[in-house]
């Protein structure tokens, strides 16, 4: 893994921000939310997988969504309470990069809906 100047040099300062800040882009504006190509969706970061393609799922929530992770050793959780209410934080494995929250409200098998900033990602088509 490089060093944070080295990775904040790849990074444009909104992925920086979402990544390393913990911030979120606006709702509806993620290049990924309305992807729906078959491929891989890796860490923006590291290039580790994170989310296939058959596990995304049409979110109104602005934001791409996904029942579950590609592999559960990819994924770490965290708790947040940044925002005054308990939510759980799903970060890179690897290398520790913010990538959204978890949530019990998917409407999909798991009843999970991963809401994954695109700026965390890169889609990597089949």
């Amino acid at each position: 893994m490089k060093n944070l100047s080295d990775i904040r040099k790849k990074l444009t300062p909104e992925q920086y921000n979402v990544c390393f800040l913990k911030g979120t882009e606006p709702p509806f504006s993620g290049k990924y939310t309305k992807n729906f190509k078959p491929g891989m969706y890796h860490c923006v970061v590291c290039n580790s997988p994170l989310f296939s393609s058959d596990a995304k799922f049409d979110s109104p929530t602005g934001w791409p969504s996904f029942e579950r992770p590609v592999a559960n050793k990819n994924i770490a959780f965290e708790d947040d309470y940044s925002m005054g209410v308990h939510r759980i934080e799903v970060k890179c494995k690897n290398c520790g990069s913010h990538l959204g929250h978890v949530f019990d409200d998917g409407s999909t098998e798991t009843g999970k809906r991963f809401c994954i900033n695109s700026l965390a990602l890169d889609f990597i088509p089949e």
